[in-house]
């Protein structure tokens, strides 16, 4: 019932995407977040939905050209170039044929979201982006935020089996990146009911972060709380928020949790273990780095690499495991060139939302720019710090953020040279009608 439901509402909407291309990229979003084809177990389970949307937009886009306004942010730049550099390690990788798997995972991603400044262009389309990315993966803390109350907390939280998001790790670092989008979307929604339902969220996604076990998500979670408060425009309600429901809910959670929040395990040698994993998977990725400064490729962290690159830590013991650190993970599979690149997409799109934050604080017009920006910057927050002990450098939300930011950037700086040019027409029209009384009392 579930597959044939998300078949009706997936094809019932696809010929809309031929006159409004926007909702190809809702109809990819949804797909690529929320998996709801993955909450069935018949034919639409690995059914390529994704490859149809993105077709869908693609052709959209060649049928609505002439009626495409083009402009180029440095954002775009930046990931232009950072695509070309996994063209080059993907190409040298050691472990070819995985890495071409991989890239192609990776490279429909970066290339839906290059389109997604040409098709999401204004206020409203940016705002049902936000609903769409919001509640697709907030589905995920809404439903994990009930089974966390209703298990006590002993059980993990997983995402959507098959997906970038589907471990306890990976979806507690996506519900943290999402949730500042559900405050920017309560405090520009009217509707009473609308507001109500986003509290309800609110008050489960943080329920469901901590019920995924996950200490990354933990830390990241503290970091948002703070920046939350301190980036938005109304910081009492928050602040409130925070004080009063965070020790009820750090009490809920079972004695388990504490402990392994606490890097206790059952016993000292699991403990060491555990961090000892970790550290060795980083030096691994920077002696592979050291070696190649292509990088080793995607999905390079295999036991054959740990021994060719680093056969010390293979005689430690060394758990052959994945970096578990979108930095760690990106010095091995592509340099540090690699990363030099990703760094300098994050701090230029914390530098764009700063740039909107500064044109729009005093515009009344713009305010829910002041607010998507300041949340996106807090999304980012989010991402840096739960990222340092989460592996998630390619999923779609990160890259989805930064080109919103570059069309809201174009957004709110055209409507300031509207207002001035309307303000310096206004005040010539004042100056012509000042002189013709002028004029007329001279006559008389």
């Amino acid at each position: 019932m579930r597959d044939i439901l998300v078949t009706i509402i997936f094809f019932g909407a696809l010929p809309l995407v031929f006159k409004k291309p926007q909702i190809g990229v809702y109809l990819w979003a949804w797909i690529g977040y929320m998996n709801p084809h993955r909450l069935g177990w018949g034919f639409a389970y690995n059914f390529p939905f994704g490859v149809i949307a993105a077709a869908a937009i693609i052709l959209s886009l060649v049928i609505a050209r002439k009626n495409i306004t083009y402009f180029w942010s440095p954002i775009f730049s930046l990931l232009i170039i950072l695509n070309i550099w996994f063209l080059i390690t993907t190409f040298f990788s050691i472990q070819p044929d995985i890495s071409w798997t991989q890239w192609e995972k990776v490279i429909k991603i970066q290339l839906i979201a290059l389109m997604i400044p040409w098709i999401i262009t204004d206020k409203e389309k940016i705002h049902n982006f936000i609903w769409v990315i919001a509640l697709s993966i907030g589905y995920y803390g809404i439903k994990g935020g009930v089974f966390t109350l209703t298990t006590g907390g002993s059980q993990h939280v997983l995402g959507p089996a098959g997906s970038f998001i589907s471990g306890n790790t990976e979806i507690g670092l996506a519900l943290v990146s999402v949730f500042p989008l559900f405050w920017y979307l309560y405090l520009n929604t009217i509707q009473p009911w609308l507001r109500s339902g986003l509290v309800f969220a609110m008050i489960l996604i943080p329920v469901a972060i901590l019920g995924t076990q996950s200490r990354g998500a933990l830390l990241a979670i503290v970091a948002i709380g703070f920046f939350l408060w301190l980036k938005s425009r109304k910081k009492l309600a928050p602040f409130i928020v925070i004080i009063l429901f965070a020790p009820l809910l750090y009490n809920f959670m079972p004695d388990s949790w504490h402990q392994r929040m606490g890097t206790i395990s059952s016993t000292e040698e699991e403990r060491d273990s555990s961090a000892k994993g970790r550290l060795l998977a980083w030096e691994f990725a920077t002696k592979l780095a050291l070696a190649r400064p292509l990088g080793g490729g995607f999905d390079c962290f295999t036991k054959e690499n740990y021994l060719t690159y680093a056969p010390d830590i293979v005689a430690e013991g060394g758990r052959y495991q994945d970096a578990h650190s979108i930095y760690f993970e990106l010095i091995g599979e592509h340099g540090f060139i690699g990363l030099i690149i990703y760094l300098s997409l994050l701090v230029m799109g914390w530098k764009t939302a700063s740039t909107i934050i500064k044109i729009s604080k005093t515009s009344l017009s713009n305010k829910w720019a002041y607010d998507l920006a300041s949340m996106i910057q807090v999304s980012i927050v989010g991402y840096a710090v739960g990222g340092a002990f989460l592996g998630l450098s390619y999923f779609d939300l990160l890259y989805h953020y930064f080109v919103i930011l570059a069309v809201l950037l174009k957004i709110v700086r055209q409507s300031v040279t509207e207002n001035s040019q309307s303000s310096t027409t206004s005040d010539h029209e004042h100056l012509i009608l000042k002189n013709a009384k002028i004029t007329s009392k001279a006559s008389i």
